[in-house]
């Protein structure tokens, strides 16, 4: 048995996460890629300025948060701790709404070859990745632990707030005949494809269904570090573009998040608890 099989013992599977392993460090090597290139050759990268203030920050992000969430992620889990295996769903799914954005904004080239590659393998992966996972064990792990109703109400709630304001905007522009540039477009129907996916992920944690025992943790970390990336954005942004600080933004964010960090942060003891510790 190889060292990935053996680790796999310690944790709810239902299979051997090799593959899986080999995946999502492909990703991460694609990921650091792509972000470096954009720092580095962002004018051959982004040819708008629309561009180049949507995603040139947004690269940073990738390499101060999306890459160590996946890697610190897979880390724990081939470690055997039940909290990696739980993150790294949602540490994909960051990646997923990441690079989402990306294909329906940029135009076709190189870059946006990469970006559709790395969408289609995070897609693939999470999807894996969930299908492996033994959520009978996870449910009756966490069962009482975790913060059920809280978390999956706020979870629904984000879903439907992120889906209902993104469509909103769509419409008023519509009805309007307003001009929105592309990287608007793209993240607000980023966001009414994607909150169905917190929704549906909140309602199966409140109703105490295994996907959302599954999922809930992942989803939970996901928007936290959405919130965070957010914030990082608008405070690198002043000095990667002619963009002008917004404090208030930044503080409006924070608060924000507030709302995805209380019930992470409680899921997360729930998890290391007693409890909710994968028996080895």
């Amino acid at each position: 048995m190889n060292t990935s099989q053996a680790q796999d013992t310690h944790l709810s599977v239902r299979r051997s996460l090799t593959l899986i392993y080999a995946l999502s460090v492909l990703i991460a090597l694609l990921m650091a890629a792509a972000s470096v290139a954009g720092l580095l050759v962002r004018a051959t990268v982004y040819p708008t300025d629309e561009l180049v203030q949507a995603f040139v920050p947004n690269d940073v992000v990738t390499l101060l948060v999306g890459l160590p969430i996946l890697l610190g992620s897979m880390w724990l889990a081939q470690r055997g701790r039940q909290i990696g295996l739980l993150l790294w769903p949602g540490a994909l799914f960051y990646v997923l709404y990441n690079y989402l954005v990306y294909v329906l904004a940029m135009p076709f080239g190189a870059a946006f070859l990469l970006h559709v590659v790395l969408l289609l393998l995070s897609a693939y992966t999470l999807i894996a990745l969930l299908a492996s996972i033994d959520g009978s064990a996870v449910q009756q792990q966490l069962d009482g632990s975790v913060p059920e109703r809280v978390a999956g109400g706020i979870l629904a709630g984000l879903g439907l707030l992120f889906a209902l304001r993104a469509a909103a905007v769509m419409i008023g522009a519509l009805a309007s005949q307003a001009a929105m540039v592309d990287t608007e477009v793209a993240l607000n129907v980023t966001d009414m494809t994607i909150g169905p996916a917190l929704v549906i992920g909140g309602v199966s944690l409140w109703r105490r269904m295994e996907f959302g025992y599954v999922t809930g943790l992942g989803l939970l970390f996901q928007t936290s570090m959405l919130f965070i990336g957010l914030i990082i954005v608008l405070l690198v942004q002043p000095f990667l573009t002619d963009a002008p600080f917004a404090l208030f933004d930044v503080i409006v964010v924070s608060i924000m998040g507030l709302i995805s960090f209380v019930p992470f942060a409680l899921f997360v003891r729930g998890v290391a608890s007693g409890r909710g510790s994968s028996p080895t």
